[in-house]
């Protein structure tokens, strides 16, 4: 099925953070519509899960072209947003963040979790958010690594952000940042409280679990590494609770799982597409 819709909007550019590595042959990652390591739409918005929620609401069909998502938002004004220049600053920061391309697979694939597993679409939305953000993907570990119920320090994620980024933004433009980060990993459910938030635990999925596992194949993972990967540690479980949520989704259809002690296998069918398989096996 070939589908045609317009490019996404260039999010805002940043400068690679420091001590931050991404996996080789980001065109590649490109084509599958993530590793988008220079621009960030967290300098001027959250994760949007909002957003996203009452777009995808609004243009139920998953086959739809980037161009019907546009509409939505743009033309339709399915997000309620007072003026078209507002309209399309939250067109460009979605599609920054989502794609909203289905010629995408991450997008394609958060849409086919999104409609069959409801109850993980907090962590569906930050995974693809984190695999095409590059400052929320790099926030990851100071987040994670919080022991739960600790309570979050945006001063102290604030030094993180500036010490992957040295005097790239002004404090102003750092202290937004931050506030837009913490109110994304709190939308994910990695984060709770509304004054004073502290660490909380994510709750996994089988769909979210499924996607963690298609992001860390699309970026090089295989086996058991795909439990492990940056991807899975976002879901917020242990590697053998991803496995029972993985087992889970292979009963259900969603992806092929199987192992035998520790030697495992984890293939998608069902959401990637022969062209998609044939880059997958190209050289990096």
């Amino acid at each position: 099925m070939s589908i045609h819709g317009s490019k996404p909007q260039a999010a805002l550019r940043l400068t690679k953070p420091r001590n931050v590595t991404e996996k080789p042959d980001s065109g590649k990652l490109e084509r599958f519509g993530l590793g988008r390591a220079g621009g960030s739409a967290h300098l001027a918005r959250t994760m949007m899960l909002h957003e996203l929620s009452r777009l995808l609401e609004s243009v139920p069909d998953a086959s739809s072209p980037n161009t019907a998502y546009i509409e939505a938002i743009e033309l339709d004004n399915c997000l309620g947003k007072r003026s078209a220049q507002t309209r399309a600053l939250t067109k460009r920061h979605l599609a920054d963040l989502y794609s909203l391309n289905p010629e995408h697979v991450v997008f394609r694939a958060l849409r086919f979790f999104w409609q069959r597993d409801p109850e993980g679409r907090r962590l569906l939305a930050c995974l693809c958010a984190c695999a095409r953000d590059s400052m929320l993907r790099a926030s990851a570990p100071f987040v994670l690594n919080l022991p739960e119920g600790q309570a979050f320090s945006g001063e102290a994620l604030g030094q993180f952000v500036e010490g992957l980024y040295p005097g790239r933004f002004s404090k102003a433009t750092l202290g937004s940042a931050v506030r837009n980060l913490a109110s994304s990993w709190a939308q994910a459910g990695h984060l709770s409280g509304q004054v004073r938030k502290v660490r909380s635990r994510a709750t996994a999925t089988a769909g979210a679990v499924a996607f963690a596992m298609l992001l860390g194949y699309l970026s090089g993972e295989r086996g058991e590494t795909l439990f492990t990967s940056k991807y899975a540690k976002i879901l917020d479980c242990s590697p053998e609770r991803a496995m029972e949520l993985a087992e889970t989704a292979s009963r259900r259809g969603w992806i092929v799982f199987k192992r035998v002690g520790s030697v495992m296998e984890v293939v998608f069918p069902v959401l990637l597409t022969a062209a998609e398989m044939e880059w997958i096996r190209e050289p990096s």
